[in-house]
């Protein structure tokens, strides 16, 4: 929200030495995020005045058109003769009043102005477009016109408003009110102790049977709508000078003078408004939500087809706005330029439902000003005064007479009211405020505020944001000064730390990032079409997703069961920006829902919770295990002078789980399976004890294509809190031995389907004691050697005793049983 100093000063009578910069840490100190303090006009220097035209002489020979004119601009060029000016614009004519500034002065940027020859004259000044005094946008991009009633030779630093400071505040979502200049003029009151003279503060007639007629058939949707109507419009009126600048320096561009009124008031009230040409209105004006497939052009020229959620303004023809967001193009007031502009007005000042609104602005990706306001709270009670401002506004500067009907549909409902112990912000600050304080301060947000020791307090209709205790305490906390409050360290008891899941989760982290791969968070978010995707049945647990009630991206409402969507979204951009060779992983929860999900309770801010309300707490979340992840693609060896390089596959990704495992100090288990998003023929599963904890391999080609990811890819996912169960991560210290190591090999041949993890844990269980490790190094496979659907595995096998040299008899003793136990559990027979 920007806010103009020279427009704050209205409704609030701050010292005349007070900057921006001051009034930014005062209004910091009472909670508001002050960005910037913009100062306009800072290296502006005159003289800058008002000229009329009074020659154009046309200037040929050049490659664009170039325009000499002699400008009148009466005694301040201190010889009241005509100034002689080069200009190339070409939308003005002789007789218009313009914006000329003179040798000697300098404009925004620090661009110096002096009398100059170009294009074969003498120019002596320059004739200003609004760019070039740092107006910002105001549609035209041309030289200023002003009107003919403006006085010739008058300083236009001073008519345009051109020097001044605007603070531009980053309102959060629970401070509507601060969308408007009523509000921030509020907060500078209270921060300075001063009165406010509240612009919603108007003489309102009341309703009456002779309004124009509407008709509000969803009051849980709009629960107030106000409309007046004004009549008599000049087609030819324009807004003002100061009401244009006004506009602009809060972002916005001037359009046409009525919708610049509406403008105007919403950023001065707060509430927004709309303004129908009522030649265009068909019948009474009515609210309900929209019927499904129904469609409605808006104002930005768009077809937007309706959502049955979607809450409309219609006619007798169907749909003429969306409600809260935007008009219908059917209704649109006509600009002043056009040859038949509006004459009649119906104004609309009404209260939308905050969620509604923001739904069908998400829904239609349509973030309007309107929109932004409605969604963090309008006030209620100033849709009838903003009406009168409006009509006001429109009868003094276009000439228009206001009918005597008033509109006002109301769904009655009682204030709100909040019964808090006087104490209860001191419990929750740590100070002792004392109850006069927090009457006072409860009192300066607009509370109306009874009782002693247990007060009574009813809510200003302006902060809907404030619904439980809590909430009171923040405001008179904010007030007295977040800085005043005192800074104490806890004292947190001795013997905690880390918890075993929290290192493990470090270590698995460093440990993937020793061996190669890069860490890439992902947003917990998913939609749920991505589980076709991946290829899950359709009985799949992970199809079983928590659901937000009100989610960031309607594309993608539910959490996530898995790891892989997010990293395979990061695997794709990195690899369509340029980064082939690559090798992700993620260490993060994923969320499951409970059989039976309980509503969470509110927990309390002025204690501690107890053990039983946290168990409470914890059994009303999802189930949220800890998984990690890695995908692989492309290179994962280089080539270079050392040799020849290497490409990922499923092998990578499987040894991802065992370094992974060897970490949490568990006894993964690998052995063939076929699970969802991975190739049938190459995908592993991981087992800890009798317990299946991921899988990993190469991926099925329908996924990689599904998800725009490259040929061949790689992942794994495994659940580490699974492994930390079955773990035991106590550091052992290894054992040493001074002995020679004995080396057998053996090579066995099996049928191609046995896993080499079975063989290989058959030759350690069956080796024994002295067995110190045991490597795969060469598989061979040959139909007319070793016969059809069989394999050749060798393996190198070290013995070492600790206490004694091993003699050939007890190494060859130990792979004698080692093969014996391998043939017996898996086929093996030695190979010839």
């Amino acid at each position: 929200m920007r806010v103009p100093l020279s427009w704050l000063r209205e409704y609030v009578d701050l010292p005349a030495t007070e900057t921006g910069r001051d009034v930014q840490a005062k209004l910091v100190s009472a909670g508001l995020e002050v960005e910037t303090v913009e100062h306009l006009g800072a290296d502006l220097k005159g003289p800058l005045v008002v000229g009329q035209v009074l020659t154009i002489e046309e200037l040929e020979g050049f490659k664009k058109p170039i325009r000499f004119c002699t400008v009148d601009v009466g005694q301040a060029n201190g010889t009241g003769e005509p100034q002689e000016i080069v200009c190339g614009a070409r939308n003005f004519s002789v007789g218009d009043k313009v914006v000329v500034v003179l040798p000697g002065a300098t404009l925004p940027g620090g661009f110096s102005i002096s009398a100059r020859k170009t294009y074969g004259k003498t120019s002596h000044g320059m004739i200003c477009s609004g760019d070039e005094l740092g107006m910002g946008d105001d549609g035209s991009h041309g030289i200023i016109v002003l009107p003919p009633e403006t006085e010739v030779g008058k300083d236009a630093i001073e008519l345009l408003e051109l020097v001044d400071e605007v603070l531009d505040i980053a309102v959060t979502a629970n401070r509507g009110d601060c969308l408007s200049i009523r509000g921030v003029a509020r907060e500078a009151a209270i921060a300075y102790g001063l009165p406010l003279s509240d612009p919603a503060l108007l003489d309102v007639p009341g309703p009456n049977a002779y309004g124009y007629p509407v008709e509000v058939s969803d009051p849980l949707g709009c629960d107030r709508f106000t409309a007046r109507t004004v009549t008599g419009l000049s087609p030819e009126a324009r807004s003002p000078i100061w009401l244009q600048r006004r506009l602009q320096k809060v972002g916005m561009r001037p359009i046409s003078l009525a919708v610049d009124v509406t403008n105007y008031v919403m950023m001065e009230v707060g509430q927004p408004l709309h303004a129908y040409d009522r030649s265009l209105v068909q019948g009474t004006i009515g609210v309900r939500r929209a019927a499904e497939g129904e469609q409605i052009k808006t104002l930005d020229g768009v077809e937007r087809k309706l959502h049955a959620e979607d809450l409309v303004i219609t006619d007798e023809r169907g749909p003429i706005g969306l409600a809260g967001v935007m008009g219908g193009a059917n209704t649109e007031i006509a600009d002043h330029s056009e040859a038949e502009g509006t004459t009649d007005v119906v104004i609309e000042a009404a209260h939308f439902d905050a969620v509604s609104i923001a739904r069908t602005a998400r829904r239609h990706k349509l973030s309007s000003e309107a929109s932004r306001r409605f969604e963090r709270g309008v006030d209620p009670a100033a849709a009838a005064a903003a009406a009168q401002r409006t009509v006001d506004l429109l009868v003094l500067l276009a000439g228009g007479t206001a009918e005597a009907g008033v509109t006002e549909v109301v769904t009655p409902s009682a204030p709100h009211t909040i019964s808090v112990p006087a104490d209860h912000p001191d419990k929750v600050a740590g100070v002792s405020y004392g109850r006069e304080t927090v009457v006072r301060r409860l009192q300066e947000v607009g509370c109306d505020v009874y009782g002693q020791d247990e007060l009574i307090v009813t809510v200003p209709s302006w902060r809907p944001d404030l619904q439980e205790i809590n909430d009171l305490a923040e405001e008179v906390i904010r007030l007295e000064g977040y800085e005043n409050l005192p800074s104490t360290l806890p004292r947190p008891p001795a013997g905690r730390g880390l918890t075993r899941r929290q290192r493990l989760h470090r270590r698995v982290g460093r440990v993937l990032a020793g061996a190669g791969y890069v860490e890439a968070p992902n947003y917990p978010f998913l939609g749920e079409q991505v589980f076709d995707q991946l290829l899950l049945d359709a009985d799949d647990p992970k199809r079983r997703v928590v659901k937000l009630t009100n989610p960031l991206n309607d594309e993608e409402p539910a959490l996530r069961t898995s790891l892989l969507p997010g990293l395979f979204g990061a695997l794709r951009r990195n690899d369509g920006r340029g980064s082939h060779d690559l090798a992700l992983f993620e260490t993060g929860l994923v969320f499951l829902p409970r059989e039976e999900q309980k509503i969470a309770a509110v927990l309390p801010v002025d204690r501690r919770p107890t053990d039983e309300e946290i168990a409470e707490l914890d059994a009303a979340l999802p189930e949220q295990p800890r998984h990690v992840a890695v995908v692989l693609a492309g290179a994962r060896e280089q080539a270079g002078w050392w040799g020849k390089g290497r490409p990922a596959d499923w092998a990578d990704a499987v040894e991802a789980a065992r370094v992974v495992a060897r970490e949490a100090g568990a006894e993964l288990v690998v052995r063939g399976g076929q699970y969802g998003p991975w190739h049938p023929g190459r995908c592993a599963e991981l087992v800890v004890g009798d317990t299946v904890v991921g899988h990993a391999g190469e991926l099925h080609p329908r996924v990689v294509k599904a998800f725009g990811l490259p040929a061949r890819t790689s992942a794994m996912e495994l659940d580490l809190d699974a492994l930390e169960a079955a773990g035991d991560d106590t550091p052992q210290a290894p054992r040493i031995s001074t002995f020679p190591v004995a080396t057998q090999d053996v090579a066995l041949v099996v049928d191609k389907f046995v896993p080499h993890a079975e063989v290989e844990a058959a030759l350690r269980e069956g080796a024994g004691e002295l067995l110190e490790g045991i490597r795969l190094f060469d598989v061979y496979e040959n139909e007319e050697q070793l016969g059809d659907g069989r394999k050749s595995l060798a393996y190198a096998l070290r013995f070492r005793a600790g206490d004694r040299t091993l003699t050939v008899d007890e190494a060859s003793a130990a792979r004698d049983a080692a093969v014996a136990l391998a043939g017996e559990r898996t086929g093996a027979v030695l190979r010839a």
